[in-house]
């Protein structure tokens, strides 16, 4: 008899993909085989899952963007895309389909919802994204990262927290080292969309910093490929040794080794910061669907674990003037850090499995 199946459906972004991912490292370990379905800006977040997740590529569209040609063309992609997946699934039949938002996940959850086969979504933010609520009433199962989340009325959610990958999870806990005399390890990391302004504002505010502060620092800088030129240069202008890249591939050791990280407060990155526990400076992507980001943000700037600021008075003044608090004061950097391993949830990959095997029995 062959492993059952559970197809994992995810939206082209590393904050729906990083948690499927881990998932799918679960569900492999208990035996089962795992499909991803994703369209081809997802594909490019699908390096890390394991080489057993068979991949699949499906044509998938929003309504939300794109001008009018591609608005009318929009819901002829994603019936398309349904048909497809209907017909992979009479192929290979899941025990289970999960999604985790997005509008790739469109096609693989209505054929399951057709079907009649067995389904459940995660919502990673505090507020729930555009598909993920489209299909709330239509799974038999709606897990939560964030606590409260904003439901449709009547949809009971449950709260996992949002599953991270093995490689974080390695690094569980890991210890702090606080500010001392030595190099300061400074992680900026701005998530798939929206880092733009990190690029604008944050090395200028490094670069206000006092010289003796400056001269510690090693920062790592996740900016888009456009920016990369020009952020590094305002470091180097500035004396302060960086490394710039549009994406890192050991975001979990660079955590681990930092004493600060600026970030934007997507569901995925503040998992992993809580996980590993780090103090943090947040700054929300103010464009963000509802303005879950400010959502996320606010369990840690309650618990003590994070500062935030707000895109709309974000500044390099005050920044620079947080930057400087946190690095020279160990101990309020080990207490935030403290405060942020409190709101960890290191078994959430092991909530979201027991689901999956709740609604397949």
């Amino acid at each position: 008899m062959s492993a059952p199946l559970a197809l994992i459906a995810a939206g082209g972004t590393g904050g729906h993909m990083f948690p499927a991912q881990a998932l799918a490292e679960l569900l492999l370990s208990e035996g089962w085989r795992v499909k991803l379905s994703t369209d081809e800006r997802g594909a490019r977040y699908a390096g890390g899952f394991p080489q057993a997740v068979e991949r699949q590529v499906v044509s998938s569209a929003t309504t939300a963007r794109g001008g009018l040609a591609g608005k009318l063309a929009a819901p002829f992609r994603i019936g398309s895309g349904v048909l497809s997946a209907r017909r992979a699934f009479r192929r290979d039949r899941p025990a289970v389909v999960i999604g985790f938002g997005g509008y790739p996940t469109i096609p693989a959850l209505s054929a399951a919802w057709t079907m009649g086969l067995p389904r459940m979504i995660h919502e990673q933010n505090g507020v729930m994204g555009r598909v993920n609520r489209i299909f709330a009433t239509r799974v038999q199962r709606v897990a939560c990262g964030t606590w409260p989340t904003d439901l449709p009325d009547d949809v009971p959610g449950i709260h996992t927290g949002n599953p991270v990958r093995g490689a974080v999870l390695d690094r569980s806990g890991h210890p702090y080292a606080a500010p001392s005399e030595g190099p300061l390890h400074l992680l900026v990391i701005g998530g798939s969309q929206g880092a733009r302004v990190l690029s604008d504002v944050v090395p200028a505010a490094i670069a206000a910093l006092p010289a003796d502060l400056r001269q510690r620092l090693r920062v790592s800088h996740q900016a888009r490929a456009e920016d990369g030129d020009r952020v590094t240069r305002a470091y180097a202008d500035a004396g302060i040794k960086a490394e710039v890249q549009p994406f890192f591939t050991d975001v979990p050791d660079r955590l681990s080794r930092s004493q600060l990280v600026i970030s934007r407060s997507g569901a995925s990155s503040l998992a992993d910061i809580t996980v590993i526990g780090r103090p943090a400076i947040l700054i929300p992507f103010a464009a963000a669907t509802g303005d879950h980001q400010t959502a996320n943000a606010q369990a840690l700037a309650e618990a003590g674990a994070a500062l935030v600021h707000p895109e709309s008075v974000l500044d390099a003044d005050s920044l620079a003037r947080d930057i400087r608090a946190i690095l020279t004061d160990p101990a309020q950097a080990t207490a935030m850090a403290e405060a942020a391993l409190t709101l960890a949830r290191p078994d959430a990959a092991r909530r979201l499995y027991d689901l999956v095997e709740e609604i397949v029995r």
